[in-house]
């Protein structure tokens, strides 16, 4: 039997889950939570389960899905399988890097979140085809990938921060920060902030 727990924010899309994990035989939900906090916190204090289907935000303020997962990855708690509603490569690469076993989108056929479930529970890695297309872009034109170092710069462009402010919130020199714009100037072939960031918000490489 696997055992699920199931970490959403949304209570209709909790009892989604459980309706569908419990109307497979081998599966079974053994708790929900509503929050990040509240998941990382019951596995500290020993809750046990298989897998955990994991959203990516869970409002403003909350800890996300992907700082969630490297927190269950350090307490050795359950494979973690994000099924979420986001598909930029930020977000994929995110929650990739903290360590998810699996990412897929919230509109994946039920029989591919249940073969997702049961390979992230054998310990493989489930990515769903539209995540898979996406990584496999990435590593086929590496060379126009920006790094995770210059998609943080660009966010923080995003938001109107100067090249001063970027500097101080990533601890960098000034110099620096100009040296990664330069480089994403380069791969997304343009020449400007805000060019940089409407170009990237195209592509998915910002939220």
């Amino acid at each position: 039997m696997i055992d699920v727990l199931l970490a959403d924010d949304h209570p209709v899309v909790r009892a989604g889950l459980r309706a569908l994990v419990e109307g497979e035989d081998d599966m079974r939900v053994v708790g929900e939570f509503d929050t990040a906090e509240a998941l990382v916190r019951a596995v500290g204090l020993g809750t046990v389960a298989d897998v955990v289907l994991l959203d990516l935000r869970f409002g403003d303020g909350r800890m996300g899905g992907a700082e969630a997962a490297r927190e269950l990855v350090r307490l050795r708690g359950p494979a973690v399988l994000v099924l979420t509603t986001y598909d930029s490569d930020a977000d994929i690469l995110e929650a990739v890097e903290a360590g998810a076993t699996g990412y897929l989108l919230k509109d994946a056929p039920t029989a591919e979140l249940m073969a997702a479930i049961r390979s992230a529970a054998a310990g493989e890695v489930a990515l769903g085809p539209a995540v898979q297309l996406r990584l496999m872009s990435r590593v086929r034109a590496p060379a126009t990938a920006l790094s995770r170092r210059e998609l943080e710069v660009l966010g923080l462009v995003a938001q109107g921060s100067s090249n001063d402010d970027v500097a101080r919130a990533l601890f960098l020199s000034r110099a620096t920060v100009k040296s990664h714009l330069v480089h994403v100037y380069d791969k997304l072939g343009v020449d400007s902030r805000t060019a940089a960031v409407a170009e990237a918000r195209r592509r998915g490489l910002l939220r």
